[in-house]
């Protein structure tokens, strides 16, 4: 199958002009189809992306993911194991000792303020809604120390309602991609939401994320190895040296394990990503070569 334009050009190294919306003004229908485009070239990019939290039902996500504020994916993975082998419910949960608590999340980061959410929403599920995680956005955010953010993981990967996930990774690209100016994670979402149609949130969320964790890194982004390189308006703001942008690819693009420990059989584990990346990247070569 023929590669895209835009990958052959990035990936060949061939020197990549800034976005025509860098240039000039963008109109928003420029702006829409070249967002749409960027989602469609980061589908192909990452056709395995998924969540990075190691979850088994609606509880564990909702943990998982308060947990991993202010910290990796990896160490939540690292963490929870031992977490839901001794509360496996928000019945368990809630009656935890605040200290046994803390001592099992410490490596987690903020584990005082941490644990207080846990036990608190452990409190409410059990309390309000009958021990089951609501699938419900107005009723997630009323839990202790669940925001929109992680209501909307919650929400789209534990009961497949549509929302985007505004952590850190995803304002920034937005940004960069110019989707948006806003700095405010709810003012994000919503303009973002307005760009995308509503089945395509939850995906453009993951692969928006992975490519933040993986290229478009907050500090030395790879421009240089940057398959939508031609699509963005901030490119130049890292490496745009070919062989020096690959060598700042990280997990599975730098060809090191992902995040998730225990992945689930409905997309390839590390071992798998890191061959299809590897394929994915050796067939442009080729068709670099052969232009």
């Amino acid at each position: 199958m023929a590669e895209s334009k835009v990958r052959k050009t990035a990936s060949a190294g061939k020197p990549v002009d800034r976005a025509v919306g860098a240039r000039k003004p963008e109109s928003r229908l420029a702006m829409v189809r070249r967002a749409r485009r960027i989602n469609r070239e980061l589908a192909e990019l990452y056709p395995y992306a998924h969540p990075e939290l190691d979850f088994e039902n609606p509880f564990q996500l909702l943990v998982a993911t308060v947990l991993s504020a202010q910290t990796t994916d990896l160490r939540v993975n690292q963490t929870t194991p031992a977490l839901f082998a001794k509360y496996p419910s928000p019945e368990d949960m809630a009656a935890a000792n605040p200290a046994e608590l803390e001592e099992i999340i410490r490596p987690t980061g903020f584990f005082r303020n941490k644990a207080k959410s846990l036990i608190g929403l452990s409190i409410a599920l059990r309390d309000e809604f009958d021990g089951q995680v609501p699938g419900r956005l107005a009723d997630l955010v009323t839990l202790p120390g669940v925001g929109r953010k992680t209501a909307n993981v919650v929400l789209g990967n534990a009961f497949g309602v549509p929302g985007i996930t505004v952590d850190t990774h995803f304002g920034r690209l937005a940004r960069r991609f110019g989707w948006t100016a806003d700095e405010d994670p709810v003012k994000v979402e919503a303009t973002v939401a307005e760009i995308f149609p509503k089945s395509e949130w939850t995906m453009l969320s993951h692969r928006v994320v992975f490519h933040g964790r993986r290229i478009c890194h907050s500090r030395k982004p790879a421009c240089g190895a940057c398959p939508i390189a031609p699509l963005c308006p901030s490119y130049g703001e890292g490496e745009t040296d070919p062989e020096k942008a690959a060598k700042l690819l990280k997990y599975e693009l730098g060809g090191h394990p992902g995040q998730r420990l225990r992945p689930p059989a409905d997309f390839p584990g590390e071992a798998g990503a890191r061959a299809d990346a590897a394929a994915h990247h050796g067939q442009v070569a080729d068709l670099a070569v052969a232009e």
